[in-house]
This record gives structure tokens, sequence and C-alpha cells, in this order.
């Protein structure tokens, strides 16, 4: 029971609302929240997809065990610390993804294929691509806009505006230049150690991509809520009216990173910051009375 609660830790729990956020986007979006059927099958994708991203964090770990264990930090997980042995943690690597793909071959064959091309892009970073500077950044994002795609595919949709893809990938890409920043600024010198890759960073280049891709998520999220076709009333498109929740959360986000020195793990300031926390909820009410109750309202 340890090992399995061992083997739990190392496929990141914690990391596990990344695959909410940005699988149910298109169920959201499209209308279907509160549809049965829609519903599971997103569900069934979104467990599909934290059994295929516990596996890359296995994996990563084990490629680098020798790193972690001189991390301040990663040190403590099971594997660097001994708690979770290479064999199972190798067993787990091999078999969560064969049954992940397995499931989805028989179920969506577009699914199965969004998590093969996830399953080969991040083991491409783990051994690869995650010394390519500006490349590495790229792929993580690459990661966050598969999730929103196994979501698509599962279900019938009319409405999902390509625009989201443009706004989660931003959105992810702010984030982990964020948690890039935020590495290097903790860890001064010995985030060359830890992670090579910061030989080719420092923190005036992370700083001018943070507020660069900041600045592209907001406009980019202005000429969704623009575009897209959600309630329209006296020729106005009401979706404008969630554009301060955004501009505050990446504002707020900013705020972290640079005077609370926070934003180093994007879930654990997702998990613990309440005001981010209700900045989310509000704008997703928003959203669902947008979407859901006042055009029935406006039926009336």
């Amino acid at each position: 029971m340890r090992a399995l609660l061992a083997l739990l830790r190392t496929m990141r729990p914690r990391q596990w609302t990344k695959n909410i956020l940005f699988v149910y986007p298109a169920l959201v979006f499209d209308g279907q929240l509160f549809e049965i059927a829609p519903f599971l099958r997103v569900t069934a994708a979104c467990i599909l997809m934290i059994l295929m991203s516990g596996a890359v964090y296995i994996v990563n770990d084990l490629v680098d065990l020798d790193k972690d264990r001189v991390h301040p930090r990663k040190r403590h997980r099971p594997l660097p610390s001994g708690e979770l042995s290479i064999a199972l943690a190798i067993s787990a690597a091999i078999l969560l993804p064969l049954i992940s793909i397995g499931v989805a071959v028989v179920w969506e064959w577009r699914l199965a294929v969004v998590l093969l091309l996830y399953l080969f892009i991040q083991l491409a970073y783990s051994l690869y691509l995650k010394n390519v500077v500006i490349v590495d950044v790229l792929v993580v994002t690459a990661g966050f806009v598969l999730r929103v795609i196994a979501g698509v595919v599962v279900i019938d949709v009319a409405n999902f505006s390509p625009w989201l893809y443009a706004c989660t990938g931003l959105l992810a890409l702010f984030l982990v230049v964020g948690k890039r920043r935020q590495e290097l600024f903790k860890l001064g010198e010995e985030a060359k150690i830890t992670r090579p890759i910061f030989h080719h960073y420092n923190l005036p280049l992370l700083d001018d991509l943070l507020r660069m891709v900041m600045t592209s998520t907001f406009i980019t999220y202005v000429l969704y809520t623009i575009e897209v076709d959600t309630v329209q009333v006296f020729e106005v498109n009401l979706a404008l009216i969630t554009v301060p929740f955004v501009i505050y959360a990446l504002f707020y986000y900013m705020y972290l990173i640079h005077v609370k020195g926070e934003g180093g793990a994007p879930e654990e300031v997702l998990l613990t910051n309440r005001n981010i926390q209700i900045t989310i909820l509000l704008w997703v009410l928003t959203f669902i009375i947008l979407i859901y109750i006042l055009p029935r309202m406006l039926a009336i």
C-alpha cells in the first residue's frame, strides 16, 4: 500500500487540475455542460489524460533521478528519496500508457491519436527537448493545447470557437514562462545544476517573455469574446463582460510573481490562493449564466 501511495504521489495529483481546466472547455463553451452523455464522455477523456500525464511524470522523474537527488525540493519526491522503487516506476510508466491508449482505441480513435501525440511530445521533451532553449516552454505548452483537443474530439461540437485554442495555449505559455522565471529567481546559480536549460535563460529575458505573453493572452481573449456568438442583446456581445475577470487574474498573477515571490508552482496557486479561486469561479459562473440561463430567460 505504501508503494502504491508513493506511485500515486509520483503521478502528481495536484497537477490533475490541469486536465480538469483544459479538457472541459469544449463541453462548457459548446453549451453541453448539463447534458449527461457528453459530460460522461469528456470525464472519461479527462481520466485517460490523467493516466497518460501521470505516466509522463513518472518518466520525467526516472530521467531526472540524479538531478532531483540534489534538488532542494525535488529530492523529497518518492523516486529520488527511495520511497518508490525504480522497478515499480518503470512498470507503471509502461502500463499506464498502454491502458490509456488501449481504451481510447476501442472507444474513440481520435482521442487515441491525441494521447499518442501527447505521449510522443512529452517523451521527446523528457529525453531531449527540455534542453533546447525556447522550444522547451513551447513543448510544455503544446501539452495543454492537446488537452483541449482531447475534450473536443469525444463530443460533437457546434459552437466551440478556434479562438479558445489560442487563448488556452497562450494562458498555458504564460504559466510555463512564469514558472521558469520563479525557478530561476529562487534557485539562483543552483538552477543551472538542477536544470541545465537555465544556462540559456536569465531573468531579463524571462521577464520580457512573460510581459509579451501576458499581453498576447489578454488581447487574444478580448478577440475571442468579440468573435464568439454567446449571447447578444441589442447587438452587444455580453461575453465582453467577462474581460475584467481575465485582466484581473493576469495582473494578480504578475503581482504574485513579482511582489509575493510565488508562481513557481501554478497548481499550488490555483489550489491555495483565494483571490485566484474566486476570480475563476466568478468567470465560470458568468459564462454559465450567459450560455445556459440567459438565453432561456430571453426566450420567455
